[in-house]
Order: C-alpha cells, then structure tokens, then sequence
C-alpha cells in the first residue's frame, strides 16, 4: 500500500485552494461526458478524505485494482492542466512557453510569417525579463523556419539570428557554469557544512577558483550576475569568510531591487538572498543592520505586489521566522521569543509538505537553544531529541553533532544524571564516526565527564569554569575551531555560570559592547 500521507496525487489534491478546486470542476464538467467520469470520482473521493488509503478507494467501486495506477495518473494531469489555465499561476515563462507551442502550430499549418511575427514577439519579451534559455529555444526555431522556407524575410536575417544565437549561447554557457558551481558549493555545505582543517579549506578553494569562469562584469545580465553572486556568497560561507557572504548576499538582494520586476518574476531567489543576507548579519553579529534587513523582507513579502503562492508563502514563512529567532539570539531576549514557538509548530505542520527535511531540523535546532538560553533544558532537550533520533544522517551532519553537545551541556544542567554516561558516550562514538570530533568539543567532553566522574567538588565549580573558559577563549577567533561557537555560544554559557547571571544578560552586554546596537544608516 502506498504511503498514507506521501502519494503524490492525494498531496497535489490535498494542496488545493478552494478555488483552485472550483475551477478544476469547472475545467473538468465542460463535456457533459466527465460529469460521472472516474477521475472526477476518484477526485471527490480524495477530496474529502483525511488520508490517502488504496483500500478505501478500491471499497468505493469508483476503479479496479489494475486500473487505479492509471486512473491516478490521468487525475494528476488533469489537475496540472487546470492549474496551468488560471490565472493565478501564470507568469512569465508559463507565458512564453505558450507563445513557442502556438508558434510551433502556425508551423505546422504553414503559416510561416504569422509562427515567425509570434516568434520575434515572444524572443523580446524572453529577453526583456532575462529568459535567455527560451529566447536561445526561440532564435534556434526562427532559424529553422528561415532556413527552410521562403519567407521573403531572409535579407539580413542570417547574420542577425546568427549574432543573436552567438550572443545567447554564451550567456547561457556563463549562467549555466556559475550555476553548476553555485549548486556544487550549496550541496556541499548542506552536508558537511563549513570547512574544517586546512585540507578542506583548499579542497573548497581549489574547486571553487578551477571552475569559477572569467567574467566581465559590465557584459552581464541580471541572470548571469546573480549565479556570480550566489557562487561567490556559498564560497564565503563555506570558509567563514562573513564579511565577504555579507557583500555578495548585498549585491544580490540589491540587484532585485535595482530590477523591481524582476522580484515579481523571480520571488523565490528574492527571498533566499534575503536570508542569506540575514544569515551573513546575524553572523557578523551586526543587530541594527540585521533588524532593518528583517523588517524590509516582512514589509516586502506582505505587499499586495508580491507573488503569493504555497512556495512563496512557505518560503516566507522559513526565512522570516527563522530569522525572527536569530534576532532574539542577538540581543539576548531569549524569553521574549518564546512566543514564536507554536506559531513555528503550527506552520510547520501547515508547510510540511513543501518544507525539505533539513530546516525542519534547523528550526528545532534553533528552538532548542531558545530554550537553552532562557533556561529551560528539558524542553530544550526535547526539540533536540527531534533531531539526534532524525536518521537522515546525510543532511547536514554539523547541526547534528552539535545538537548532542548542547544536549550534553542541557542534561548537565536539567541535572539528568541517569541518562548522561550513557548520552556521554553516545555522543563521544557519533562525534568520531562523523569526523567532528575537534578540539572545542573534546574540551566541553572532557569537562562534563570530569563533572559526572564526581572529581570536582562544589565549592571547585566556578574555579573549573573559570579554566575551561580560559581554555575555549583560546579557540574563539580559531579559523576552523570558531565554527563550534556559531552553533552553540557556550562562551556566554561559561560566563553567566562564573558570574551567577542569567546568560540572555551575558548576550545582550556584548550585542551593546560590539558598537552594533544602535540604528545605523544603511
């Protein structure tokens, strides 16, 4: 039996707008044939259960066993193909690709300047809003016709289209390297997340200068310029290199809005160079030019002007809150986010089905030291169980031999002392069998293990705190150890211990100590 809640048909169904399923009733009743088709019964059906069950469709009579492969099939394209027709899905390339089908018919009837009249229509209109990959499709058929028939147009045409495939070939050849680049580096980091040693680090630089291709900026268009950025930004983060993520994720976001039009067309690359402008800031620890950076992605995504759709939607939902999490990780307000919470659980389970498994993690992660940093541990210790129980081991192993430090240090604190030998060695074997196990962690397991060993007595605690501080001070502008304190500030964890305050104080006085508190003009 197919997965109750992952059949891809009864999840389209399930995705439907109201009007969305009045408009495929509309599509789908417009021959008095399909009034009592299967399909639409089938549909109905779907429509109205709770979940996805092969039995209860095969109990409604509406198809047989062998035939429900098909019938679901036929149903699915249906559904496309409405959605396809409204409104509320078109765009641009939706657009030119249907100018090419109804160019490539008048070809087919022979009417050859009225497919080729269409053609330089649409070719402009792929080039004004940076479809160059269809504008190529277009030039390459105008070739066709041209070459082929006598259209009384070919009188300079050669040398026009000839130029013009030239000129898009290799711009597509730019976009299409900075773009294999670009997606090499993301798939690296969603792995292994930033470099480690030195090894990495010139594995990563190596990869990046070899095929990073020689480019004139000033030749570029916007396409071309934001696969340079986003090249150039995975880079940077890969390497820790904030500032430099900090710049290209600027560059990026300003390019959309130097092209307004071009955030209408593109609202999903809009939003993740928010993010990771955010993402850049939050790092650099820049407050005030995070906030401004946060409050103008909400004030942008709640316009009327900006396409709203479920990835849209599901996608401001990740980066605004996500964020919205990192500002109170910045100025300290650790309890004050709380509140974020169960509007994150409740639009999880909302998005669930467009959210990829990696930031739901990172949101529970984040949740987690929310809690950690107000001083809840046990349900720190919960949001973090999601995580360390998660076997999708390949997505992001960092975030996850992180999320049992800080699971370590919350049992520790919680005073979970039955389970923390056991989650002391659980932690110690998946740190070696992922190839984490580095000098930041090592200290912080020897410490809780001297702790559970029982060899420092009370009135020794805070001197040991003082020296496994001094220890980790060490590590902390560390070009490869560095990276444990971006997961997880246990400095300001040390510091509220020595000084018996509340570590969201601890946060908070540096947030004001680093000069970047107060607004600042951009």
């Amino acid at each position: 039996m197919t997965n109750r809640q992952k059949d891809p048909l009864f999840i389209l169904v399930k995705s439907l707008s109201k009007s969305e399923k009045r408009q495929f009733r509309l599509y789908a009743n417009r021959l008095d044939v399909n009034a009592e088709a299967k399909f639409m019964a089938l549909f109905n059906h779907l429509d109205k259960a709770n979940d996805y069950d092969e039995e209860a469709i095969l109990n409604t009579g509406i198809v047989k066993k062998q035939q429900v492969s098909n019938l679901k099939a036929h149903l699915y394209r249906q559904i496309l193909i409405s959605l396809r027709l409204s409104p509320s899905h078109q765009n641009i390339r939706i657009h030119l690709r249907e100018q090419l089908d109804f160019a490539t018919i008048l070809y087919q009837k022979g009417l050859y300047k009225q497919s080729l009249k269409l053609l330089e229509k649409a070719k402009q209109q792929a080039i004004e809003n940076e479809e160059k990959t269809i504008a190529f499709e277009i030039v390459e058929f105008e070739k066709i016709i041209e070459s082929q028939y006598i259209t009384r147009s070919i009188s300079g045409r050669a040398d026009e289209l000839s130029i013009q495939a030239k000129d898009l070939s290799r711009l597509n050849i730019v976009a299409s390297k900075l773009s294999n680049l670009s997606l090499q580096l993301y798939g690296t980091m969603l792995k292994s997340g930033y470099v480690k040693n030195d090894a990495e680090m010139q594995h990563v630089t190596g990869y990046f200068n070899a095929r990073m291709p020689k480019v004139d900026l000033q030749q570029l268009g916007f396409r071309e310029k934001l696969w340079l950025y986003k090249a150039n930004l995975w880079h940077s983060f890969l390497t820790q290199n904030f500032l430099n993520s900090y710049k290209n994720a600027t560059r990026w976001v300003e390019l959309f809005y130097s092209e307004p039009k071009m955030i209408m067309q593109n609202p999903v690359w809009f939003l993740k160079g928010n993010h990771y402008l955010l993402e850049s800031l939050f790092l650099m620890r820049y407050y005030a030019k995070f906030k401004t950076a946060l409050d103008n992605l909400e004030k942008t995504v709640s316009e009327k002007s900006f396409p709203k759709n479920e990835n849209t939607q599901s996608l401001a939902f990740l980066y605004v809150y996500i964020n919205k999490i990192n500002l109170h990780f910045l100025d300290g307000s650790f309890a004050e986010g709380v509140y974020l919470v169960p509007e994150i659980n409740k639009k999880i389970a909302k998005h669930e089905d467009r959210l990829d498994h990696h930031h739901v993690m990172l949101f529970y992660y984040k949740i987690a030291c929310l809690y950690f940093g107000m001083g809840d541990n046990l349900n720190c210790i919960v949001y973090l169980q999601k995580i360390i129980h998660n076997k999708n081991l390949s997505m992001r192993e960092d975030l996850m031999c992180f999320a049992r430090v800080l699971n370590l240090v919350a049992h520790y604190e919680a005073g979970l002392d039955e389970d923390f030998e056991r989650n002391l060695k659980s932690t110690y074997k998946f740190l070696i069998k992922m190839n984490d196990l580095h000098e930041v962690q090592r200290e912080m397991i020897r410490f809780l293990r001297n702790l559970d060993l029982g060899n420092v007595y009370p009135h020794q605690l805070k001197a040991e705190f003082k020296k496994l501080h001094g220890r980790l001070k060490l590590y902390e502008e560390h070009p490869y150890e560095k990276r444990a304190f971006l997961y997880l500030d246990i400095i300001s964890w040390l510091e509220s211990k020595i000084e018996n305050r509340p570590v969201g104080d601890i946060v908070t006085e540096k947030a004001k100590l680093l000069g970047r508190w107060k607004k600042v003009a951009n």
